[in-house]
């Protein structure tokens, strides 16, 4: 079982490539990544069913969370319920942040 993970590693992949996140680890009880949205990019993805978290590495722009817009900064730590809808917009400047699920990313 792999225990030590680089993240920087999975940032320069996604920077040449079409999706915009990692997953890294994904277990039944957790599963963490990496997000790469690119300057303007739309960010699609779905309300999950698992409650998560993200913590905001580097970037600007809003997390929309159930129709609340919350603006993001280096060093914040948001929490989203599971089945609830929210998604990154309005960025200006690429944003990079780790999230994980209480359970596998499915």
């Amino acid at each position: 079982m792999k225990i030590q993970f680089d993240t920087n590693q999975y940032f320069k992949k996604l920077k040449n490539s079409k999706s915009y996140f990692q997953t890294f680890i994904n277990k039944e009880s957790l599963a963490t990544g990496v997000i790469f949205l690119k300057s303007g990019q739309k960010d699609t993805q779905e309300s999950h069913e698992s409650d998560e978290i993200y913590y905001i590495l580097d970037g600007n722009g809003f997390l929309e969370i159930n129709k609340k817009s919350y603006s993001i900064k280096k060093g914040q730590i948001y929490f989203v319920a599971k089945n609830v809808p929210h998604y990154f917009y309005g960025n200006t400047e690429n944003i990079s942040a780790l999230y994980f699920f209480g359970g596998s990313d499915s």
